[in-house]
């Protein structure tokens, strides 16, 4: 079958968001990119983006664990480390590239490195 549907247990076992396209972060980052010049509280980034008021708050804090975005409440902004944005885009290219020639990596066949070392 292909990216329509999985297996129930691989939708079981997953996390909140894991089978999400990225989309929504993709265009959350390109709003704050492309409006450096101004810090946006979560409402405004959903409505200007279009995507889910709670899917933004989420996606912002896991983009300020990586350093993507700055946040002084309520407001958020893309982060001024040019390098470091630069880098992530790189990633995220790389990434889409990689999944579109081989097809996304299923966590089902990840093994431990001591697992692989024993056969």
């Amino acid at each position: 079958m292909g990216t329509e549907s999985i297996d129930i247990r691989t939708f079981e076992e997953g996390e909140e968001g894991e089978f999400s396209d990225g989309g929504d972060t993709e265009r959350v980052v390109r709003f704050l990119a492309e409006n450096d010049d101004r810090a946006w509280k979560a409402t405004a980034i959903a409505e200007q983006t279009g995507v889910d008021r709670d899917s933004v708050s989420t996606r912002l804090v896991r983009l300020e664990e990586r350093g993507i975005v700055r946040h002084k409440e309520p407001y958020w902004a893309i982060t001024d480390d040019e390098r470091r944005l630069a880098g992530a885009y790189r990633l995220h290219e790389a990434t889409e590239r990689q999944d579109e020639r081989y097809g996304q990596e299923s966590r089902d066949d990840w093994q431990p490195a001591d697992q692989t070392a024993d056969e």
